[in-house]
C-alpha cells in the first residue's frame, strides 16, 4: 500500500469521527441519567414539588424551600449529569442557611420532556426566574448560584441584570476551552453547538460574586475558575481549596463561606 493511499485511508477515518462527534456530540456533554455523586436520601427541609412552565410549553419538575420571613431566595442551576436527587447532600446544607431555595431540573432530566441544548437550558433558567419574580421575589432578593454547566447558565441569566449574589461552583471558561482539554485532536471550534462561552460574558456580571473550586478537580481543570474569578468585577470573593475535586465536598468550611457570603449580601 502506497503512502498516498495510507494517508487517504487515515483522512476518511478521521473525517468519519468528525462526522459522528458532530452529530452525538449533545449525548457527550450532557447525562440525566448519570448517577455518580455523593447522595443523601432523604431532605431534611420541607420542599414542595412544583411545575415551572417554560415559554416553549414544557412543564420542568423543581423543588421549592420556602422559610416563613425570609427575604433571600437561592435559585439553584444543576451541572449537566444526574438528577436533583443527587444534589440533595447541598440542599440540605443550603437549608440551614437562612434562605429560601429553589432548585430546577432542565428538560430532558429528572423525566422532563424536551431535549437539553445551550439555548434551550438557558430558557428554563429564565423560566424559573419568572416563577420566582410570579411569587414576589425581586431580583434584587435572589442569588444565583450555578454548579459546573449551572455556572454558565447563571453567567448568561445574570450579565447587565442586578441580584443579590452570584454564586459559581467549577465553574469553566467556556465549552469550547473545555472540548479542547478533552478532544485536542478534533476542531472543537467548528463542530461545537454548545459553546456556553462564560469567559466573553463574565465582565457583564455586576452583582456580587463568589467563585469556588478545588485544586483537585478531574472534571475542569482549576485554572479555569480562577480564571473567571480573575476576570470577574468586583465586589468578588473566592474560595480555592486544595483537597476538593469537582462535586465540592460541602463541608463546614465551604458552608462557612457560602455563609458569610451571603451575610454580606445587600
Amino acid at each position: 500500500m502506497t503512502i498516498t493511499k495510507i494517508i487517504g485511508i487515515l483522512a476518511i477515518i478521521y473525517l468519519s469521527v468528525l462526522f459522528i462527534v458532530f452529530l452525538t456530540q449533545r449525548k457527550l456533554l450532557y447525562y440525566p441519567n448519570t448517577n455518580s455523586y455523593l447522595e443523601e436520601k432523604n431532605l431534611k427541609h420541607k420542599t414542595e414539588k412544583i411545575f415551572i412552565r417554560t415559554e416553549d410549553g414544557l412543564n420542568l419538575i423543581a423543588w421549592f424551600h420556602k422559610k416563613n420571613n425570609v427575604e433571600k431566595t437561592l435559585l439553584f442551576f444543576h451541572g449537566n449529569a444526574g438528577n436533583l436527587e443527587n444534589r440533595i447532600y447541598k440542599l440540605n446544607h443550603l437549608g440551614d442557611l437562612n434562605i429560601n431555595y429553589l432548585i430546577l431540573a432542565y428538560r430532558g432530566f429528572n423525566g422532563n420532556s424536551g431535549n437539553p441544548t445551550e439555548k434551550n437550558i438557558y430558557l428554563d433558567a429564565k423560566s424559573a426566574l419568572t416563577w420566582l419574580n410570579s411569587k414576589g421575589i425581586a431580583d434584587k432578593n435572589i442569588i444565583l448560584y450555578g454548579e459546573s454547566l449551572g455556572a454558565a447558565v447563571v453567567i448568561e441569566v445574570a450579565k447587565d441584570k442586578n441580584f443579590s449574589g452570584i454564586i459559581l461552583e467549577s465553574p469553566f471558561t467556556s465549552m469550547i476551552e473545555m472540548g479542547k482539554v478533552y478532544y485536542p485532536y478534533l476542531p472543537v471550534r467548528l463542530l461545537l453547538k454548545d459553546k456556553f462561552d462564560s469567559q466573553s460574558k463574565i465582565k457583564s456580571i455586576n452583582s456580587p460574586i463568589l467563585v469556588m473550586h478545588g485544586r483537585k478537580d478531574k472534571i475542569v481543570p482549576f485554572y479555569m475558575g480562577k480564571k473567571i474569578y480573575d476576570l470577574a468585577n468586583k465586589p468578588k470573593y473566592s474560595y480555592f481549596i486544595d483537597f476538593d475535586e469537582h462535586m465540592m465536598s460541602f463541608d463546614l468550611n465551604l458552608i462557612k463561606v457560602i455563609e458569610t457570603f451571603i451575610k454580606g449580601l445587600k
